[in-house]
């Protein structure tokens, strides 16, 4: 009679992949803040808005998005992606009646519906931010009033409010580029450089 051992062998596999954080916040933060100006009436909007706005908006908020899924992260996905998504139907709302693709963006009407709606999906954001760092509640949160107030702008001849929102939307952009120091600069020196709260 032989004994057989049997030997099982366990294989720990270590994803050592980076995240999308930093990329998704400067996709946001970036052309957040170029907006932001324009909105506000200190810079004339033009093709550098639309520039930014398809490459590092929709591009590059799209692949964080999809790393973030390779993570198993939901909520980096569902944020990064739906803004890379964002920013590239805002070029689709500039650029498909000048490419003779469609008549207008469907009225001031329409344009405030389309606002509110990702100022509802950005509420929602920061309620989920509620667990995470005080720096990414205070993006998603004035995030949020950016798009209520662009929204409100859209709606009505007021110009105040879209000017409003320009301004937020820079103090916006510049905290999410601000977050994206974080896991940079952290992970780099191995200690809190860039404190997020």
């Amino acid at each position: 009679m032989t004994e057989t051992t049997t030997r099982r062998s366990i294989v720990e596999i270590k994803d050592i992949t980076a995240g999308g954080e930093a990329l998704g916040l400067l996709g946001y933060g970036m052309p957040g803040v170029l907006l932001g100006l324009a909105n506000a009436g200190i810079i004339q909007a033009g093709s550098t808005i639309l520039g930014m706005a398809i490459f590092m908006g929709g591009f590059a908020m799209f692949t964080a998005g999809l790393m973030e899924w390779k993570k198993g992260n939901t909520y980096g996905m569902a944020a990064y992606g739906s803004y890379g998504l964002f920013w590239f139907s805002y070029a689709a709302l500039l650029l498909l009646p000048v490419l003779g693709l469609a008549k207008d963006s469907g009225g001031a009407g329409a344009v405030a519906v389309y606002l509110a709606l990702w100022g509802l999906f950005t509420l929602i954001l920061f309620i989920g931010s509620l667990k995470m760092s005080r720096a990414l509640q205070f993006v998603l949160g004035s995030l949020a009033l950016v798009f209520f107030l662009e929204a409100l702008g859209a709606a009505t001849p007021e110009s105040i409010f879209t000017v409003l929102a320009g301004y937020i939307g820079v103090l916006s952009g510049l905290a999410a580029i601000y977050t994206a120091l974080g896991p940079i600069l952290n992970d780099i020196y191995g200690r809190t450089i860039v404190p997020l709260g």
